[in-house]
């Protein structure tokens, strides 16, 4: 039978447990309540503005010259004379002297060909004598009609033939003479020189190469979608050209003159060619555009009305985000009519001064709410505690 120490001992160990354990829930803190979360998307807008739009097609080419022309020696002889800009790179203008063979062969034969001249049109004068007192004869002798042997006419006319002959030997003469002097047949560029001072040249040899220097062309390859935004195929457009030039970006203007008429049939492009006045500033004083110039080129197009322009990745489905009055998103469908690189113009479906949302959206669906990054920013902000003296003041007032 259990002792009455065995009976309450036990009593008391489970009295004190649960006191203690009364104790330590008193201790407890209570949770603390957390403040309610403001989880509005945020998002970053932009402004639509229409304006007036003037379409541009982008191309790119290397610039040349409008004429290259091979100097070709037309005369044999000795180089005796060079011109010093008669080198590479070197400027001449129209008519300048850039070389000269030894004209002492064709000054010779020009003084044959004038002592020849004086020859044939003295033995023209005799046989036309000639003919005279063979008329005269003819008709003192007879009444019959003379034959044209009688009066001597083949041999006046082989006289009046090796006249022209002579004049003709003349000619080749003087012209051989006026060869051996070589001029730059316009304002040119010397890309090169082929010959030396005491070198001998063949007719035919090359002398040089030159290139004009008062028009430069570009050929500017054009996609066929491209040219939808072009007026007359581009013929006539403006275009500006760009490159870098001396560490800096330089702009030429220029126009485009013709088109190819042809699609190359590798790239499947329309060639148009720009022309450009002037490429050196020899004239004008701008920025020289030297040849071989690698450059970009902007094409005057149709004028596109008033239309706005938004990243192509903010069109889905035809339509864009919207931020309306209420800080409501909206989709609104859009009329598109070109994409250009990573943009594309809009021409209805927004009006100006609506908000355009730019930031990307995990799960965006029309008229859901959104906030801009400010408004979270103003609620954020802690209210100003009233300080002692403030309270006082108020309750004086009261």
């Amino acid at each position: 039978m259990a002792t009455k120490k065995q009976i309450i001992l036990p009593i008391i160990v489970l009295g004190i447990g649960i006191a203690g354990l009364v104790g330590l829930s008193a201790l407890k803190k209570p949770p603390e309540e957390k403040p309610e979360v403001d989880t509005t998307p945020l998002v970053s807008v932009e402004e639509i503005i229409y304006q007036p739009m003037t379409f541009t097609v982008d191309s790119y080419g290397v610039v040349n010259a409008k004429y290259m022309t091979e100097i070709i020696a037309q005369v044999s002889g000795e180089i005796t004379y060079l011109d010093p800009n008669f080198v590479k790179g070197g400027f001449v203008k129209k008519g300048e002297i850039l070389a000269k063979v030894d004209p002492s062969d064709y000054e010779s034969s020009l003084l044959d060909a004038q002592a020849n001249i004086a020859s044939s049109k003295a033995s023209l004068v005799q046989e036309r004598a000639n003919a005279e007192v063979a008329i005269r004869e003819w008709a003192d002798i007879t009444n019959r009609e003379p034959t044209d042997l009688s009066l001597r006419k083949p041999q006046l006319a082989q006289e009046l033939a090796k006249l022209k002959s002579a004049e003709a030997s003349l000619n080749r003469a003087k012209r051989d003479l006026e060869r051996t002097v070589i001029r730059a047949p316009y304002d040119a560029l010397i890309e090169a020189r082929e010959i030396g001072l005491g070198s001998f040249v063949s007719k035919g040899t090359p002398i040089g190469k030159v290139l004009n220097t008062d028009k430069a062309e570009v050929r500017l390859p054009i996609a066929d979608k491209e040219m939808q935004y072009l007026a007359a195929k581009g013929v006539n457009a403006k275009v500006n050209l760009s490159a870098q030039f001396a560490g800096s970006k330089q702009v030429w203007s220029g126009n485009i003159v013709r088109s190819e008429g042809v699609v190359d049939s590798k790239s499947r492009m329309t060639y148009l060619v720009a022309e450009i006045d002037d490429p050196y500033g020899l004239n004008t004083g701008k920025n020289e555009l030297r040849y071989g110039t690698y450059v970009t080129a902007q094409i005057e197009g149709l004028q596109a009305g008033n239309v706005t322009v938004v990243p192509r990745h903010l069109i889905v489905n035809g339509a864009v985000a919207i931020m309306d009055e209420d800080k409501t998103l909206r989709y609104k469908p859009v009329t598109t009519i070109r994409q250009n690189g990573a943009n594309v113009v809009i021409t209805d479906g927004l009006t100006s001064g609506m908000q355009l949302i730019t930031s990307a959206l995990d799960y965006p669906v029309d008229g859901m709410k959104v906030a801009l990054p400010e408004d979270r920013i103003l609620q954020k902000e802690p209210v100003a505690e009233k300080d002692d003296t403030e309270l006082a003041m108020e309750e004086g007032e009261q």
